[in-house]
């Protein structure tokens, strides 16, 4: 068995498939981000890369691993965020030719830069974290390095969209006490609106956080869901779910499904079986259409 360094799995993960993970940042943590629910150990927020891994050095390995795996997605990810490595261009252009779908996972802190955009539009998924819109909110869930400007970050995540036509997914991470309130999502709402993304994933800790935070309930995360309107929204979780739709009428379904896609997850798990009946002669009739986005399937209602 070869030991790597700058890669790891591949993972099932819950939204992507089996993913590869590579990491630019495998010694250390390096962020410009302290985030409360980080699982990593708390660190000072920096900004720059010291002793950056050599790009050739994490090719070789991720050739290595694509002989020994069947993978659906090549993961570009750190210790910390990603786009801060100074290589990033270099290495996403060497990745190309390897003919996986390529992904990264990013904070969202460099994303108004242009050679940022220049070099993740070239990504077949782009995942940006926004947590916050009130910038009071943002400092204390994300704990930013100074300078780092959450209406700087929304303007540039709103300028990539502009130039990027691939797959672009959001992530909310939920807090409790801190950004889980209906204001708050309300607030995200506006902005998705603008940003007009593939895809809205809405999660909260399930991991052991850097501080001592708790995130909230599946439950809440559906609530919550309620704010965001006509978007894509996926909530992953490996938990069994309570929160219930019952006893919806044709109508009352078909209207949801043009407002809130839903995936093929909430479909299983939060429709009474009324509902899914429902629901199945729905897609008998042809008025849905499946969408895919990152690898998960949802379903809208045909206008």
């Amino acid at each position: 068995m070869i030991s790597y360094k700058y890669i790891f799995g591949p993972v099932a993960s819950r939204r992507f498939g089996m993913s590869l993970g590579i990491d630019l940042s495998p010694d250390k943590k390096r962020c410009n981000f302290d985030c409360i629910y980080c699982e990593l150990e708390p660190s000072k927020p920096i900004s720059f890369y010291d002793n950056p891994p050599q790009v050739d050095n994490i090719i070789d390995e991720v050739k290595e691993a694509i002989k020994e795996h069947s993978l659906d997605v090549l993961t570009i990810t750190s210790n910390g965020e990603p786009t801060l490595y100074p290589y990033l261009n270099e290495l996403i252009d060497k990745l190309k030719p390897l003919n996986k779908k390529l992904l990264i996972l990013s904070n969202s802190s460099t994303i108004m830069k242009k050679e940022i955009q220049n070099a993740l539009k070239k990504l077949d998924i782009v995942k940006l974290s926004l947590d916050a819109i009130t910038p009071t909110i943002f400092k204390k869930i994300d704990r930013p390095e100074k300078g780092n400007d959450i209406n700087d970050i929304i303007d540039g995540i709103i300028d990539f969209r502009k130039i990027y036509e691939k797959e672009l997914i959001i992530e909310i991470l939920v807090v409790k006490g801190i950004n889980d309130k209906i204001e708050e999502f309300k607030k995200l709402n506006e902005v998705l609106k603008k940003i007009k993304p593939n895809r809205v994933d809405i999660s909260t800790i399930d991991r052991p956080p850097a501080y001592n935070v708790e995130g909230v309930s599946i439950d809440r995360l559906f609530y919550l869901a309620n704010f965001i309107e006509n978007q894509n929204i996926f909530i992953p979780t490996r938990k069994k779910i309570k929160f219930q739709i019952e006893n919806l009428s044709k109508e009352v379904l078909l209207n949801t499904l043009k407002k809130r896609p839903f995936s093929e997850s909430d479909i299983k798990n939060i429709l009474d079986s009324h509902t899914q009946k429902i629901f199945n002669d729905l897609l008998k009739e042809n008025l849905l259409e499946e969408i895919w986005v990152g690898g998960v399937k949802f379903y809208k209602a045909i206008i």
